[in-house]
């Protein structure tokens, strides 16, 4: 019989599984650093077709349904399994943001997106589970603290344009909305494609209000 602390313990081990698999995806933004928008895209484009192709057929065909699962169901949730209306897998979600991101953001501000997503994710589910006691808004305190503070920390590391005091001051705003978004996700959209739209817009729009003459490109990086 499995009893509540042993399922705790069973949920919070896939879990970390999850993230585990989930830290490759900061390959997109390392790749897209080294590579011209226009050569990301052609790269992310069919990619993310494809996830989308097979992500949807398993609801239209048992057979690969319960092929899938078989091999990958340790990484679904079980809301994206047991469910009876169309619900897309984290990785599709991801790839999805990617391609929007690259597709209307400056790449400074992709980057961003894409690693307070994964990091700040990471660190906001394993220690929300862990330790999360306090409820805030839809999820807990702890968590969404530990997204900010860690976001915030990537920030720090990531390319800037100019790396003037106000573009720090953005990137902190940024992460604190995307933080905020992380948490009121929950339950209606994935918040592998609203936080990294989150941080982009954030940043787009303070850019503009702030550093409106600053020509978004990153200095000797590919366009």
């Amino acid at each position: 019989m499995t009893t509540k602390l042993d399922k705790g313990t069973i949920d919070y081990k896939a879990e970390l599984l999850r993230k585990s698999i989930h830290l490759i995806s900061i390959s997109i933004a390392v790749i897209y650093y080294f590579i011209t928008r226009e050569l990301a895209l052609t790269i992310l484009i069919p990619f993310t077709i494809l996830s989308l192709i097979l992500d949807v057929a398993r609801y239209f065909s048992p057979a690969y349904k319960n092929f899938l699962y078989s091999y990958i169901g340790f990484m679904l949730r079980e809301h994206e399994i047991n469910s009876n209306k169309i619900i897309l897998s984290g990785a599709t979600y991801v790839l999805i943001a990617a391609t929007v991101t690259v597709l209307f953001f400056p790449k400074a501000f992709v980057l961003l997106g894409i690693a307070v997503l994964i990091f700040g994710d990471i660190f906001a589910a394993l220690i929300g589970r862990k330790f999360g006691r306090h409820k805030f808004l839809f999820k807990s305190l702890e968590g969404t603290v530990s997204f900010f503070i860690f976001g915030s920390l990537i920030m720090l590391l990531t390319p800037k344009i100019e790396g003037s005091l106000t573009e720090y001051l953005i990137g902190f705003a940024a992460v604190g909305v995307a933080a905020i978004i992380e948490n009121v996700s929950y339950g209606w959209a994935d918040d592998n494609l609203t936080v990294p739209i989150a941080v982009c817009g954030t940043m787009a729009i303070l850019y503009s209000i702030f550093l409106p003459n600053l020509e978004l490109v990153l200095p000797n990086v590919p366009i």
